[in-house]
């Protein structure tokens, strides 16, 4: 590891040694008054400056177990060795990557780690350990204690319950466990043989349970939390919100389960709210959870088919009626006293949901987070009256999605009533325009900071863009929908599927420009507008359109934004070709600090081998999404593949490939889905690349992958190539 000489550590490190210094002053003895101890020269005299390498080791050690940030610790260690022994002695935090295989080469100086996560070990998705002999993986579960001695938290991928049977004993005081599986469950697994390893080992003290990313059978829990109904009694945390399911948690599982864990205070799962399926949870069911558990601070049941498999579906007024009541609700959250987070996305209509909104503002009064799918009447906002949601005052985060007579002026009620939101998401709102989300972001204009609108018919990219205008310079994360209509209306984008014409091109780019550059919002054009304080972009776009519209709507001026996300989803098959080459990642560019790239089209369908005639295949549309992506300057690149469902084939094509190997100033590059051992050559060509794992981290994931050579050995092969480069920095 490479060293900074003292007084020249890395930019974020001063900047947070700076704020430490402001309060350090005023808390620490008279004789310590110092000035910025490494912005200061190293040649200033020891006599006249005290720097905060003075300060007395326990205070040190204190100050830099504050520091929470990844990033900010790494530079934190290379400051000086001094400082790196301290970073080293404090760590809380650890995931652990590289091949299971060397673990008997771990460190043995982060002896504080209590967080530690072992999930992405690779090769990623086998059971840890499992092709060494028994004695050696024995051998190296010891090792893992005696570099980490203190874990109280533990992420594992448990293909089988082998792997947490050879890990948990080594840490009997576990209070946290994830388990992460996207393969299939195992039919010869026992029911319940997931579970029975955990409250065995870590009964005494297990309080959280997270299974999440883990794909299991809904019948596979309830059992084991009752025939360990001490350990279960004990937990206060338990996720079962996972997509992996049909149809999620049925009513009497749920209920058992909130039998079984009295003394929840978070509970998360997925379930069935659809009165056509056989035990779906309805009024009984949501009365009997706040009933065994009235202890609850943080409650999601979330509708596996319309939030989890489905999530952007707007199903309008004819979705049906939910077998959900409002008198129940009101009664729910009269059991809840606690309540700070709230999601209840049902799938069907809950009518005149307003009365119960009241009560749970009543009811819950230390309620901070409420995210709403399917509820009507949220807010009537009749003779400029506060009702509803509204009157929720002390809301810092508000989700509306699919409210079908959600209005502008109920927007405005809401921006009048909850004047702490700092984040507020909108989906499926027919019926809300620009004027309604304008009116009411210019009313949080001091506090709102996040921004999210999408599937809504009256808001394009354009008009979401209008209508977070007020808050361009202090918004920090938002997400619009690239929906082109009004450019197109205006004449400002092409059609994307008609031949080429040169004349026609030229005079689509002149009005391009004409209508970038006369665009006047509150007196100012559009190209005054800095969006100062934006770092996170997210953004849907239908496959067969394109990106470079994008700068023209307003947002060609970002320079502290650092990452985005791209979701690409639709139908390849029938598409005819795109008039473009490409999508128009090009046009990102003009960001200037952009980093960090999620590019996901694992929703994008096609076919992966031969397409029928006058159609694509997935390698020439993966062409069409990553052409121009080497023209960004990225250090980080998530990237999901388009799939071919008929035969579940996530793959990087040759081209997907040849295109990644031009991102030269990459550093992470994860690729969800599989890949062929030639084609991640490729990326050997990147200069700087030091972290690169496959993952199929999609329900389901294949089991035995005969479509592309990246095995076991192949991945050991690719890494090992990759970790015997010379890295220049």
């Amino acid at each position: 590891m490479s060293l900074s000489p003292r007084g020249t550590c890395p930019p974020d490190t001063n900047l947070f040694f700076t704020k430490i210094l402001k309060l350090t002053k005023k808390k620490t003895h008279p004789r310590f008054a110092f000035s910025s101890p490494l912005l200061s020269s190293p040649m200033a005299s020891s006599s006249t400056t005290t720097t905060l390498s003075d300060l007395p080791d326990v205070i040190l050690s204190n100050i830099t177990a504050l520091v929470t940030d990844t990033r900010a610790r790494n530079s934190l260690s290379l400051v000086s060795r001094k400082f790196l022994a301290l970073e080293r002695s404090t760590r809380s935090h650890l995931t652990l990557r590289g091949n299971a295989r060397d673990l008997h080469l771990l460190p043995g100086c982060f002896r504080s780690i209590s967080h530690l996560d072992l999930s992405f070990l690779s090769p990623w998705g086998h059971s840890l350990l499992s092709s060494l002999p028994i004695d050696h993986q024995n051998l190296l579960a010891l090792r893992l204690r005696l570099c980490f001695p203190s874990v109280s938290s533990l992420s594992v991928y448990a293909r089988s319950p082998s792997s947490l049977e050879l890990l948990l004993p080594q840490w009997p005081r576990i209070r946290h466990v994830k388990l992460v599986r996207w393969h299939q469950r195992a039919s010869e697994i026992p029911l319940g043989g997931d579970f029975v390893s955990i409250f065995e080992h870590c009964g005494g003290f297990l309080e959280s349970l997270d299974l999440s990313d883990f794909y299991h059978w809904t019948e596979d829990l309830p059992p084991v939390l009752l025939r360990y109904a001490d350990v279960a009694g004990k937990l206060t945390r338990l996720n079962l919100l996972t997509a992996s399911f049909n149809e999620g948690y049925k009513s009497s599982e749920i209920v058992d389960i909130t039998k079984a864990c009295p003394n929840l205070r978070d509970f998360r799962v997925a379930c069935t709210f659809d009165s056509r399926y056989f035990e779906f949870v309805g009024d009984e069911t949501l009365s009997a959870v706040s009933t065994n558990c009235p202890k609850l601070k943080v409650l999601h049941m979330v509708d596996t088919v319309a939030a989890l498999t489905s999530p952007r579906a707007v199903p309008g007024n004819d979705g049906g009626d939910s077998a959900v009541t409002v008198g129940t609700l009101v009664e729910v959250f009269s059991g809840l006293p606690c309540l700070e987070e709230l999601v209840l996305d049902v799938g069907k209509n809950v009518k005149q949901s307003g009365v119960a909104l009241e009560a749970l503002n009543s009811k819950c009064k230390k309620l901070r987070a409420l995210k709403l799918g399917q509820f009507q009447s949220v807010c009537s906002a009749t003779e400029w009256r506060l009702d509803g949601v509204a009157l929720c005052g002390g809301l810092q985060c508000l989700s509306i999605k699919n409210s079908c007579d959600l209005s502008d002026m109920g927007l405005v009620a809401i921006g009048r009533g909850c004047c702490k939101l700092s984040k507020f998401e909108i989906q499926g709102c027919e019926n809300v325009t620009v004027k309604g989300i304008r009116s009411m972001v210019t009313l949080l204009r001091k506090t709102l900071t996040d921004v999210r609108i999408s599937c809504c018919k009256n808001l394009d990219a354009a008009a979401s863009l209008k209508a977070v205008e007020p808050i361009y310079d202090r918004i920090k994360k938002l997400h619009v929908d690239c929906v082109w209509s009004s450019l197109e209306e205006e004449g400002g984008v092409e059609e994307t599927n008609h031949d080429d014409d040169d004349d026609d091109n030229y005079e689509r780019s002149q009005k391009r420009c004409k209508y970038s550059s006369e665009e006047e919002v509150n007196g100012f054009c559009s190209e005054d507008r800095v969006w100062e304080k934006l770092e996170y972009l997210s953004l849907w776009i239908n496959v067969g359109e394109f990106l470079t519209p994008l700068p023209m709507t307003g947002l060609e001026d970002c320079p502290n934004l650092e990452e985005i996300r791209i979701k690409i989803e639709g139908d390849c098959r029938g598409k005819r070709k795109p008039s473009e080459p490409e999508l128009g990642l090009s046009c990102l560019a003009l960001y200037p600090k952009l980093s960090k790239m999620q590019l996901d089209c694992g929703d994008t369908i096609g076919y992966a081998l031969t397409a029928p005639p006058m159609q694509m295949d997935l390698s020439l549309w993966e062409r069409f999404f990553l052409t121009g992506i080497g023209n960004l300057s990225l250090s980080e690149l998530d990237y999901w593949p388009p799939q071919d469902r008929d035969v579940n084939q996530r793959s990087l094509s040759l081209p997907g490939a040849g295109l990644l190997q031009e991102c030269l100033t990459l550093r992470k590059l994860f690729i969800h889905g599989t890949a062929h051992e030639h084609f991640m050559n490729f990326l050997l060509r990147i200069p700087n690349l030091r972290d690169v794992q496959l993952r199929e981290d999609y329900y389901p994931a294949p089991e035995n992958d005969m479509s592309t050579e990246m095995r076991v050995g192949s991945c050991s092969r690719f890494e090992d190539q990759l970790n015997s480069r010379d890295i220049i920095d």
